[in-house]
């Protein structure tokens, strides 16, 4: 399946759809893996830290800490 870009002339108003070449699209492909990796890595470090809170809320917890003041250590 070709893929197309959008060469808009901004002085003319003019618009083109142009193929793209193999390069360009190797390019744009690279550019959505990168980005896809780099989704990966937020979320899965989000889940790490939501762990960590986890067991840090649970430590406080162990020690005699209400939910409450837990929730309150962990916050900050």
């Amino acid at each position: 399946m070709t893929q197309y870009k959008l060469v808009v002339d901004c002085t003319t108003g003019k618009q083109e759809y142009i193929a793209l070449t193999p390069a360009e699209i190797a390019e744009r492909d690279q550019q959505a893996a990168a980005a896809a990796e780099e989704q990966a890595k937020r979320e899965a470090e989000e889940v790490a830290k939501g762990e960590l809170q986890a067991s840090a809320f649970n430590k406080l917890q162990d020690l005699g800490l209400t939910a409450e003041e837990a929730a309150a250590i962990i916050e900050k």
